[in-house]
């Protein structure tokens, strides 16, 4: 085996889908892109790697919302573009020609080109970590989207993409004996 720096070790484990998160401050809405992602539990529990270098770092931390909003491989350059610009300068919804939906339980946007969109509430900051816990409120699919597969960062500029889905559901839901 080759060996591989230590400070690139993060690329062989690339986390869940890039996914673009919305905020509103009470004045305007902005979207960040987030790579780092994670499901904490089978409940609606969801977890962001962010912290006080993204503009709408303050937002969340204020209003205690945002919305998760899930792109698809159609959409990568525009995620990457939100995601090399500032929103404390830049309308990025209008930039990227994004259309924001209004929420049903949170004053952040849903994104309409989306394949996805969960609201949620904030329930903890790790600011050691720079992790922020969110609580799905509220999510929605668009299954009339034709393009559903989503994309990974690597963390090194490059992306993995989905690809075919394999059924397993009736191979997982087996009872595995007692005394095995």
């Amino acid at each position: 085996m080759k060996i591989l720096k230590i400070s690139r070790a993060f690329t062989l484990m690339e986390s869940g889908p890039v996914v673009l998160v919305t905020t509103n401050d009470g004045n305007a809405n902005n979207i960040m892109t987030i790579s780092w992602t994670m499901v904490l539990d089978f409940s609606p529990v969801f977890a962001i790697a962010t912290g006080e270098w993204n503009y709408s770092y303050a937002a969340l931390r204020k209003t205690k919302e945002c919305v998760i909003a899930i792109p698809t491989v159609d959409m990568l350059d525009k995620v990457v573009g939100i995601g090399t610009c500032t929103g404390a300068n830049t309308d990025k919804f209008a930039k990227f020609k994004l259309t924001p939906v209004k929420g049903k339980k949170v004053n952040a946007p849903l994104v309409k080109e989306c394949l996805a969109n969960i609201e949620c509430k904030v329930v903890d900051i790790v600011k050691k970590h720079n992790i922020v816990v969110l609580k799905a409120v509220a999510a929605y699919v668009e299954p009339l989207r034709k393009e559903k597969r989503t994309i990974h960062a690597v963390g090194d500029g490059t992306f993995i993409v989905d690809g075919r889905r394999l059924n397993r559901k009736e191979m997982m839901a087996a009872k595995i004996p007692i005394g095995l």
